[in-house]
């Protein structure tokens, strides 16, 4: 394809400027990476924009792909390895025509392969232009999970007694094997990893039992049972693993910790390891870190209204610090990532300290702490402090000396991004005082102090909107009122409140959610703010600021995205229960 008419044309469009065009020639001149796949890579436009734009220069027609079209007869036709080799999916069959679409039309292999499936069954072919998320979509359906493991699993032929060997009383003279690595048990490693994808998990747990080994997904921050293994596999699929992520495979004694990265669907995806020993044997948990999932803008998490506009102008203050506070698992890490890419552009300098690096981000230098050697988030900070940086990201503010680093180099020039473990966000203040920051300091280093947790997601095809009982409507009722009367949410939303609910759908495969939405609070250094810190800096006092400046709190926040439909007003309730 012709990459110069593609550019001119999305520059008629008016989606790129010339500029840019030439930017982008240039750079894929010296990489030797297609315009296409830098536009991607770079997050420029999105992929329908450039499939539409390859569909005029190129003549063919753009067609978005419905999975539900796709019937096993037509997976048939086109075999699973051509289908991912080409980036060719079958669409629809008439008679004797066959519709396929492509990613690449004018790849001649890909031609030359496909009139070979055309001469083999006397079909004419039809062709579209599809995005790559549709290619996604359409790859899934040639990989079932459960027949797959079935039929590795009984190729196996198994015959044990049922019960792991370290719980099993033996014989002094039984003598112990080394595991041997076979084709089912990469096939049985291979199919769980991508359905886990698939699904869009964000942790595999592989766990060996008494007699069995039982597969668990974390979707939505909700664990669900997915398969379950015979025991004897335990170790083999533990191995198999290992062996993916550089791990000793002969050391089951202790914990071990490894990474690996590889391309499923289409997207590379990096996967973390942990293993841990227990009676039955190794138990591997797996962290999926896919970016297309984890990577996020400000406005896809949920941050938005004034918490939104206060943090945007925060980190395009020439210094001063932005913190997120909020339990394990609350989302942090991914509101940092977002910032990240907010913040990144060519003229600034942008350092990161992460524990551990969960997704790469083009333009950011980024740094893994290593404790065991000695390299800390504090030794780490100094370090960063002498690479002439504009924006520093912190993963974690752990300890005093950290805490006084990071807000020194707030004072001195700098924008950070950071992350601290408190309930609240009017905890920072007296969080930073007690890790032994001087209160005086505060007030000239604090920008933005912003809580959060999560909630899962409603799918939007299939919520129905339903009156709130009595006592829900009672608890909406009073935290409406705390709200500005000028509010636009209390002149959205009167009383009797209306609530929602999923019952499941094809959108959703029956989940009722899709994905997770952060909740959030905060609020910025004021005048006022500073007074109190210098003379009485108690949680009720700082509190009393906060309601000052109208602080949506993480419970407002959250009634409000359940009124809206996006979240189930009984989520919002459990994750805000102790604020």
């Amino acid at each position: 394809m012709d990459e110069r008419k593609l550019l001119q044309t999305l520059i008629g469009q008016s989606l790129i400027s010339e500029e840019l065009a030439q930017q982008i020639t240039v750079e894929a001149s010296q990489t030797g990476e297609s315009v296409e796949d830098l536009m991607r890579k770079r997050h420029l436009l999105d992929n329908v924009s450039i499939a539409k734009a390859k569909s005029e220069v190129l003549g063919i027609p753009y067609q978005k792909v419905n999975p539900d079209n796709i019937t096993d007869e037509l997976l048939k036709i086109i075999p699973g390895e051509t289908a991912n080799a080409y980036e060719v999916i079958p669409m629809s069959k008439k008679e004797n025509l066959l519709v396929v679409g492509m990613i690449k039309p004018w790849d001649s292999k890909a031609q030359e392969a496909l009139r070979f499936i055309a001469k083999q069954n006397k079909f004419n072919l039809g062709v579209y232009v599809i995005t790559p998320e549709d290619l996604e979509i359409a790859l899934r359906k040639y990989s079932p999970y459960q027949s797959e493991v079935e039929k590795a699993i009984k190729s196996l032929n198994i015959k044990g007694e049922g019960v792991p060997q370290s719980l099993r009383p033996i014989s002094i003279e039984e003598s112990a094997q080394n595991v041997r690595e076979e084709a089912p048990i990469i096939k049985i490693v291979s199919s769980t990893i991508k359905e886990a994808v698939e699904q869009g998990a964000s942790d595999i747990h592989i766990e060996p039992e008494r007699d069995r080994v039982r597969v668990r997904f974390r979707v939505d921050g909700i664990l669900h049972e997915v398969s379950s293994f015979p025991v004897e596999l335990g170790q083999a699929i533990a191995s198999r693993v290992k062996i993916l992520s550089n791990l000793k495979i002969d050391e089951t004694r202790i914990p071990q910790d490894g990474r690996f990265r590889t391309v499923i669907y289409n997207k590379d995806i990096d996967f973390r390891v942990s293993t841990f020993p227990t009676p039955a044997g190794e138990k591997v948990v797996i962290r999926v870190l896919d970016p297309a999932v984890g990577l996020k803008s400000i406005d896809d998490l949920g941050l938005v209204g004034k918490t939104a506009e206060m943090t945007k102008e925060a980190i395009k203050e020439p210094f001063g610090m932005v913190l997120l506070t909020g339990p394990t698992g609350s989302g942090k890490t991914t509101t940092l990532y977002a910032l990240l890419q907010l913040v990144r552009r060519d003229e600034l300098n942008v350092v990161s300290l992460e524990d551990p690096i969960e997704y790469y981000i083009e333009g950011v230098s980024q740094s893994q702490v290593k404790p065991e050697i000695g390299y800390t988030f504090a030794s780490g900070l100094r370090q960063i402090l002498r690479q002439d940086p504009d924006v520093i990201m912190v993963g974690e503010v752990r300890d005093s000396e950290t805490a006084e680093l990071a807000v020194h180099a707030a004072l001195t020039g700098h924008v950070v991004l950071a992350t601290l473990h408190t309930n609240d966000a009017v905890g920072v203040i007296p969080r930073l005082i007690d890790m032994g920051v001087e209160p005086f300091l505060l007030p000239a280093a604090l920008n933005v102090m912003i809580s959060q947790r999560l909630v899962r997601r409603l799918c939007q095809k299939c919520k129905k909107a339903s009156p709130a009982g009595a006592e829900i409507q009672k608890i909406i009722e009073e935290e409406m009122k705390k709200l500005p009367e000028s509010s636009e949410v209390r002149v959205k939303f009167k009383a009797p409140y209306s609530v929602y609910h999923a019952e499941g759908c094809k959108e959703c495969q029956g989940k009722a959610f899709l994905g997770r939405i952060a909740l959030f609070e905060g609020f910025g250094m004021t005048r006022e703010l500073e007074e109190v810190i210098n003379t009485s800096p108690t949680e009720g006092k700082i509190r009393d600021e906060a309601a000052r400046q109208h602080m949506v709190t993480l419970r407002q926040d959250g009634i409000i995205k359940a009124l809206e439909g996006i979240a189930t007003v009984e989520d919002v309730l459990r994750e805000t229960a102790s604020d």
